[in-house]
């Protein structure tokens, strides 16, 4: 069943009670705020610890908060953390066992409190993010139950973008700055001579119930013109962007490029573009246990294909070198990741860009492969076409 859209006009006053009913919902909001020198993902007491009036100017390796003279509240690219911290976090524990005094063994698998989140802020590119996670973690065989139950309980507050950064490439993956679904809310924030307002969109039940208990203006004409005209000049202003190529198909002909020399060259593998990224998904286990050997634990962590332990198997590593370990993300991330979840697996966020601490740039990467696979491609056109030439001649 198509649920009908509702749209309305909230103020700063409206944005400010939004927070509170989500708050008085039982939710625990989590939107953007300032913290250490950039904007970061924090549980939000109410709407005065946003952003107002804060920018970021990013570039490859280069990250600064800087003062915008509007007062914007969402005026920002996305910043080190994405909403994976919280639907997929990086450390949680499974289970515990526990030996008695007579030796017996009991398994008690971990229950913790169920969370309800709000999530307020989530750029398109992130919503992009959270539906691939939603298809690799709650699809298939092998579903992660924690994952799912935090997921069905998040209520999400898109933010359509207006200031997209240097290291912004969503367009060329086929996303933009406007979204049209997967949201509960979505706000287009407009500053213009009419006053500072957002533009509020509702996409489920449970949004158009809690906009009615808002204050809010009906839509007008002036307000819609000026969301639409946000959300178009923003997307004519991407800093980077992919090279119009079949991205799985580059990737899969690329495998012995000499560009991953270069790249292995200038990689510190540290996995900073795996931490940053909001689809990739890899854990691993581990156990501990107390002093006394009577009291042991399983907990799930993040993992990274820059680990050199990732691919360990008897005997040693299966991809040791820095290069094999770089291309295997990159491949996994715009190649082999549609053959088993029929999607990329990048929405052109472009943290791993900004928080590389080297500057390595993805687009930059895949562009060098392309213009490397273009010149094999036109010296074996041109050796075909000298061949064909050759036995003309003879004949």
């Amino acid at each position: 069943m198509t649920i009908r859209t509702d749209t309305a006009v909230l103020d700063r006053k409206g944005l400010e009670a939004l927070v509170e009913a989500l708050a008085d919902d039982g939710r625990t909001v989590i939107g953007p705020t300032v913290r250490d020198g950039a904007i970061v993902l924090a549980e939000l007491e109410g709407a005065d610890e946003l952003p107002y009036g804060c920018g970021v100017e990013l570039d490859a390796g280069r990250y600064r908060l800087t003062h915008r003279e509007d007062g914007a509240v969402f005026a920002h690219s996305a910043g080190p953390q994405s909403w994976k911290n919280f639907l997929h976090p990086q450390r949680e524990k499974l289970w515990s066992a526990d030996r008695t005094a007579d030796g017996e063994v009991t398994v008690s698998a971990a229950r913790p409190e169920p969370v309800s989140y709000a999530f307020l802020g989530v750029r398109p590119c992130d919503l992009r993010a959270i539906a691939i996670q939603d298809r690799v973690l709650t699809g298939g065989s092998y579903r992660d139950d924690g994952y799912g139950e935090r997921r069905r309980g998040a209520f999400l507050v898109a933010v359509e973008c207006a200031a997209p950064g240097a290291t912004c490439f969503c367009v060329s993956m086929g996303g933009g700055p406007g979204t049209d679904s997967g949201f509960d809310l979505a706000l287009t924030e407009v500053i213009d001579e009419a006053g500072h307002r957002f533009l509020v969109r509702a996409g489920s039940r449970e949004g158009a119930a809690l906009l009615e208990k808002l204050p809010r203006q009906e839509a007008d004409d002036a307000t819609r013109a000026a969301a639409r005209a946000v959300v178009a000049e923003a997307a004519d202003r991407m800093g980077r962007s992919m090279p119009p190529v079949n991205l799985q198909r580059l990737m899969g002909d690329s495998l012995e490029a000499a560009r991953w020399d270069d790249v292995a060259a200038r990689c510190l593998t540290c996995g900073n573009c795996t931490m940053v990224c909001p689809t990739c998904f890899c854990t691993t286990t581990e156990e501990v246990t107390d002093l006394t050997g009577d009291h042991a634990e399983r907990w799930q962590r993040w993992d990274s294909c820059f680990d050199l332990d990732f691919s360990h198997l008897h005997g040693g590593p299966v991809r040791s070198s820095g290069r094999s370990r770089y291309r295997q993300w990159l491949t996994h991330k715009l190649g082999t990741w549609h053959d088993q979840f029929d999607s990329t697996g990048c929405v052109g966020c472009g943290r791993c860009i900004v928080w590389c601490p080297v500057g390595i740039d993805i687009t930059e990467e895949v562009t060098a492969l392309k213009a490397e696979a273009d010149a094999k491609s036109h010296v074996t056109a041109t050796t075909e076409d000298r061949t064909y030439e050759e036995e003309e001649a003879e004949r």
